[in-house]
Parts: structure tokens; sequence; C-alpha cells
């Protein structure tokens, strides 16, 4: 029986039939109405004991309970004995782990949210500002009809809005991996035609810029992944590359595979990174100190992490000032192992 497992009612029982064997001897030598009613007093003397014990319980439950639901969410309720009451306390505090898992990760929703709004509002000011001083000089020059002035500052509103649409589009797919609203479509691709697919992308870009990028690895190679995920990633990285280089300069997209780990890099001969900023480019809007790049917004690294994160790898840096810098993307192979 389940009912006796639990240590209290398997003492009452036990106490209930010791007095009715203890009466029973007694009987032999005292009229049988006596042991019979002095065996029904003491069984009454148990369960009222039992029971007093039991409503104490319940009553000490019920306290924290209340107190649960007016705001202590660190109290639970006693549960160190077996049996079904015990058991029924252990599920109640398991719920109000529950509960206290779902206020924290609502709260921190709303802290990420609020968070990213700020970001945002305070990344869209300088393009903002920018575009209201370009308007301003714009609608100064249509006057005096100064056309080269006007082409000149419409080139640079048309670059500051660039950078509004990718830095809302990049928050938008940060946005979407913190929430956890990314369904990755996994296929098995060739590497070698995804990485064509990058090449394609930013060709025209490396040659009008002069800088030599060059694409190697096996012509056989096949990952698991979400094509344009991975696609996007490698893009971001291949970006940053041109960004961080001078004419004449080399950026170098390499894969292979190596025993269970897939590995996808992208080196360049640029200024590399300082020491101190390292350990804090991932993290989102980071902007070194010492770093000449005025335009880059800071979301690109943070989403290759995403990605990379998302498909079960790691990314890795190595950079020397004045040499270079290399990221390195790191996936297993599941069937592999």
């Amino acid at each position: 029986m389940r009912i006796m497992t639990n240590r209290k009612i398997k003492t009452l029982f036990i106490q209930i039939s010791l007095c009715m064997v203890g009466f029973l001897l007694l009987s032999v030598v005292i009229d049988i109405p006596v042991c019979v009613l002095g065996m029904g007093i003491a069984a009454l003397v148990f369960c009222s004991r039992y029971l007093t014990e039991q409503d104490r319980i319940m009553g000490d439950a019920v306290s924290r309970i209340q107190a649960f639901i007016s705001g202590d969410r660190d109290i639970r309720i006693e549960c160190n004995e077996e049996g079904e009451l015990y058991r029924l306390f252990h599920e109640v505090n398991s719920l109000a782990a529950i509960l206290n898992a779902k206020a924290e990760n609502e709260g921190q929703s709303r802290k990420f949210l609020q968070n990213t709004i700020s970001d945002i509002s305070h990344q869209l000011k300088t393009p903002l500002a920018a575009l209201n001083i370009y308007n301003g000089i714009m609608q100064t020059e249509a006057k005096t009809r100064e056309l080269s002035t006007i082409q000149e500052f419409t080139g640079l509103a048309e670059q500051e809005l660039d950078r509004i649409e990718t830095l809302v589009q990049n928050l938008l797919k940060i946005t979407k991996f913190n929430a956890g609203s990314v369904v990755l479509e996994k296929h098995r691709e060739n590497v070698a035609e995804m990485m064509a697919d990058v090449e394609r992308q930013f060709s025209f870009r490396a040659g009008q810029e002069g800088k030599k990028l060059v694409f190697a690895g096996g012509e056989d190679l096949f990952f698991t992944c979400d094509r344009s995920w991975i696609g996007e990633a490698v893009g971001n990285l291949v970006k940053n590359a041109l960004d961080h280089t001078e004419s004449g300069d080399e950026i170098r997209v390499e894969w292979g595979q190596s025993a269970h780990v897939i590995r996808i890099a992208v080196k360049d001969t640029g200024c590399g990174i300082h020491p101190e900023d390292l350990h804090h480019i991932f993290k989102r809007f980071y902007r070194s100190r010492y770093s000449k790049d005025t335009q880059g917004i800071g979301l690109g690294l943070p989403l290759v992490k995403s990605v990379v994160e998302a498909h079960g790898g790691t990314v890795e840096v190595d950079s020397r000032m004045g040499v270079g810098t290399t990221f390195t993307m790191n996936f297993l192979i599941p069937t592999k192992l």
C-alpha cells in the first residue's frame, strides 16, 4: 500500500495494532467490555495526536503558499518525509520553481527589449542628425543652385540611409536569435558552393577598393546547416575584413575538415584588433577607442556569434596589430561522433 510509505501513518498503524494485541491479552484477566473500551480510548488518543499533527502540517503548508502568493518567491514547503501528502508538497514546490523561472525569464525579456529599444534609439541619433544637417545644406544650396554641393550631400544622405537600413535589419536578426524565434532550415550543403555565393556578393567591392579576395577549400566538403544563415555569418566576416583593410591588402576565406570539425576561416592582412578589444568585439554596439572605423555599428560580429552558436559551433578570433586578423568558425560533425 502506497499510504504506508509515510512514516507517521505507519507508526499510527503499529501503535493501534500493538494496542489491540495488548488489550486482547489483558482480556484474559479483565472483562472484555472494559478491554474494548480501553482499546477504543487508546485508539482515539493515537488518532487524535496524528490528526493534530497533520492539521499543523497542513496549516504550515497553507501559510507558506500564502506567503509565496504575497511575494516571497524563495519560500518552500517542507517535504522531507515520504508519502502521498509530501509528494503533493514536492509538486507544489516544483510548480513554485517553474513560476519563478518563468517570471525571471519574462523579466530578462523585458530588460532585453528595453535595452534593444535603448540601443536602437541611441544608434539612430547619429545618422538621423546627419540627415537633418545634409537636408538643411541641400535646401540652402538649392536656392543658390549649387548642383555639385547638392549631389555631394545627396550621396552622403544615401550612405546614412543605408547605414540605418543595415542597423535595423541586423537588430531584427539578433533579436530573433535572442528570442529563440529563428527556425533553422538545415540541409546537407556543399561548402564550396556556399562560399561561391559569398564571393559573388563581395568580389565587385573588393575590386573597386583594390583588395585581393581569395577563396580556397575542398570542393567535396558537405555540411548540414541553414545555408542562408551561414552565408550571412561568413558575409559579415568578409564585410568586416573589407572595412578594416586598405588597398593592396588580401582577404582569404578558407574552409576544410579536421577530425570531426568543419572549419571556416576568414583572414585579412589589415590593421588588426587591439588586445584590449579582443574580449569585447562580440558585444552589441561595441566601439573600440582604438578603431579608425567611424561607420561601423557594432552588430555584424554579434550576429555572427548568434548564427554560429545556433548551429552548435564556436567562433574564435586571433589578431595582431599591423599584421592582420583571423576569425575561425568551428562546427562539430555529429554523424562522425
